[in-house]
């Protein structure tokens, strides 16, 4: 190993503390400890190990980096602008918090080129992690062959105690154990310092005891702050570790070198104020000015940020003879890390007239799942230990297990939390996987920042959410959900839908896969729904269509709006109601979203504005549906928790029948 002499090492250090500092110190806001403390594990690891190429960001094979501490994003953005990252030049570290700049307070993957994952929320990165190596190992095992690598690269995290503290930190980490993950390193800044103070007030456990017993290669450098061959050592023996992931314990000092601050939690979270900033230049000899980096630190940067160049070089050689070699598996390889779809590929999904057999929405996405999973190589996912309930396995392939990384099967376990970060982490991989995670949508609460990152983070990923309703039945209040639905339609860029049949279940597939950026969340049921005349996978498209209606709009005197397995009993409704001389229209409104963005006069067409007569019927909360149906309009759903009985019971007694559909919709008509 080549080591660069002792003086340009700290030079290039404390480039990046005073950078960081600079930036906070600028900004009046932030979080300088860390980068102060973790400076020299960053170092070391970008600088000896780290394969990436700043000239393109998302070369394949490059090594991925997650900032699990997100707090400390000063850290990442100074490596990112040292190493010659075009995305973060010094005006904008300059910029740092600041509107609208490329160097926000967390890192943020679709703002900042080099960021892999959005972090912050404390845990999210480590378990992005794992989704990213999982992707590695996965694509890795599918496409590599003996006489030539296409996939070989590692994820580094550095993540602090705050994320060790997070539960969501130890379900990853348990499955990763689990699957074996060898090319997963995490770094864990061991510094002892919290928000509140030391961790020793509410943090005293052996940590490194704890991922041993996860199945983890544990390691211990005692002094981060200054021992640079100790921190390379580790990571040199992880690499060699190829069977788990490992974990180097880097005890360090927050703000380190800072003669006041160092090891106190006010250095934490806010600026070190201009005194202690001249203090910690003088203690650590850096005689420059604020955001002036030597030119000898730049060119060994610099030098270090260029041999990038050469490996994506190397690695497109391996790849054109790997096209020559198994132009098969290269033309599919080629084919999904584009991000493209094959042609007319929506053709696999299954269209469903009235004369098919009533089947639940959970069962017709199992059907679109395996539908799909023939044509889409990179469709890859899996269930909470809820496979069967929420008929998520995939029947063209084995299970996704140590050994067997080539398998589209992920069993996470009863890990929801981990579980949807981890998908977004495979979505994030960027190589074109997209990833499904199911579990019950009550249980949605357990993972509901994974699925809101997943919206911020521009993540491909498909939430599979079946029991959508009280029609769920015995399992009673504690497994029914009541205000998720609308609360999830509160996350901004998240599609969510909830089918009435089988046509609405694949057109809801049809735009998750086709809609690149966005994640999707499917609101499944347990119970039967019949197909219904009026339903198209293109209606679902609009968001909101109308479904049934005989009649011109000028002649209408009500119209019905349902979503999931309520759109049926609107229909029936609307017959009954037609047989005493109403003209009733139903409208199916499987995904909000999209109706939003469809243009006023489309809107215009489905809900005309002269009608005023409206009723909205959804198995939940009641919530948002008001700026749909007006104030002559009304709603029925369910606002309270619901109640353990057979589904079709619990249904009845909260009035969704269609006796009681008709009964509202004569007393809203006089």
């Amino acid at each position: 190993m080549v080591v660069a002499t002792q003086s340009i090492q700290e030079l290039c250090i404390n480039a990046i503390r005073f950078l960081s500092i600079d930036g906070v110190e600028k900004a009046k806001s932030g979080h300088p400890g860390l980068p102060m403390g973790a400076a020299p594990m960053a170092f070391v690891l970008w600088d000896q190990f780290m394969k990436f190429n700043p000239k393109n960001p998302q070369w394949i094979n490059r090594d991925r980096f997650v900032l699990s501490a997100g707090h400390g994003s000063m850290l990442q953005y100074s490596l990112l602008h040292l190493y010659g990252y075009d995305s973060v030049s010094i005006d904008d570290i300059k910029q740092f918090r600041q509107w609208k700049s490329k160097t926000p307070g967390h890192p943020e993957n679709f703002v900042t080129a080099g960021v892999e994952v959005t972090t912050g929320p404390l845990g999210q990165g480590i378990a992005n992690g794992v989704g990213l190596a999982l992707a590695e190992a996965h694509l890795a095992a599918k496409y590599n062959k003996p006489d030539c690598t296409l996939i070989d690269h590692y994820t580094y995290v550095i993540m602090g105690d705050g994320c060790n503290m997070e539960g969501i930190s130890g379900e990853a980490a348990s499955i990763a154990g689990h699957w074996g993950l060898g090319k997963l390193i995490a770094l864990y800044d061991d510094n002892h310092i919290s928000i509140d103070g030391s961790t020793d007030i509410a943090f005293t456990e052996d940590v490194s005891k704890r991922f041993e017993a996860y199945g983890w290669h544990v390691l211990h450098v005692e002094n981060g702050n200054t021992d640079l061959e100790a921190i390379a050592r580790a990571i040199e023996e992880a690499k060699s570790v190829t069977d788990k992931p490992s974990m180097i314990k880097v005890t360090t000092t927050i703000g380190y070198g800072s003669p006041k601050k160092a090891n106190t939690a006010g250095v934490h979270g806010a600026a070190l104020g201009g005194d202690e900033v001249d203090a910690t230049r003088k203690n650590l000899g850096w005689n420059y000015e604020p955001f002036e980096v030597p030119q000898d630190a730049y060119n060994h940067f610099q030098k270090a940020g260029a041999k990038g160049s050469d490996l994506e070089a190397q690695w497109n050689e391996t790849l054109a003879t790997y096209k020559s070699k198994y132009p098969t598996e290269a033309a599919e390889f080629e084919t999904i890390t584009s991000g493209k779809l094959p042609e007319n590929w929506a053709d696999c999904l299954p269209i469903y007239t009235p004369e098919d057999k009533a089947l639940a929405s959970r069962k017709h996405s199992e059907i679109c799942l395996n539908a799909i999973s023939k044509v889409l190589p990179q469709l890859v996912g899996g269930s909470a230990d809820l496979t069967h309930s929420n008929l998520t396995q995939i029947e063209v392939s084995g299970d996704f297990q140590k050994g067997a990384y080539e398998n589209r099967n992920i069993h996470f376990g009863v890990r929801e939390h981990a579980m949807g970060a981890i998908c977004n982490g495979i979505a994030l991989h960027n190589t074109g996987l997209i990833p499904y995670g199911a579990t019950f949508l009550v249980f949605t609460d357990y993972m509901r920042n994974a699925i809101r990152l997943s919206a911020l983070s521009e993540a491909q990923t498909i939430w599979v959410m079946t029991h959508d309703s009280i029609a769920l039945g015995e399992d009673g209040p504690t497994h029914q959900p009541i205000e998720h639905v609308a609360s999830l339609r509160l996350i901004p860029d998240l599609l969510v839908f909830r089918p009435a049949d089988g046509n609405e279940t694949s057109g809801a597939y049809k735009v998750a896969i086709e809609t690149k950026k966005t994640p999707s969340l499917m609101a499944l049921t347990r119970q039967g729904l019949p197909n219904l005349a009026g339903s198209s996978i293109e209606g679902v498209s609009k968001g909101g269509y109308v479904v049934a209606c005989g009649f011109p709009p000028e002649e209408l005197d009500l119209i019905l709006i349902g979503t999931g397995s309520e759109v049926s009993l609107c229909v029936d409704a609307a017959e009954k109601l037609k047989a005493e001389g109403l003209k009733v229209r139903v409208v199916s409104m499987p995904c909000v979203e999209l109706f939003d963005k469809q243009s006023d006069e489309y809107k215009e067409s489905v809900l005309p504005k002269a009608i005023k007569k409206r009723i909205s019927v959804e198995a939940g909360t009641t919530f948002g549906w008001e700026r749909f149906v007006g104030d002559e309009g009304l709603c029925i759903g369910v606002n309270t928790y619901g109640a353990s009985a057979p589904g079709g019971v619990v249904m009845e007694k909260f009035g969704f029948t269609v006796d009681n559909v008709v009964a509202k919709a004569k007393s809203i008509l006089g």
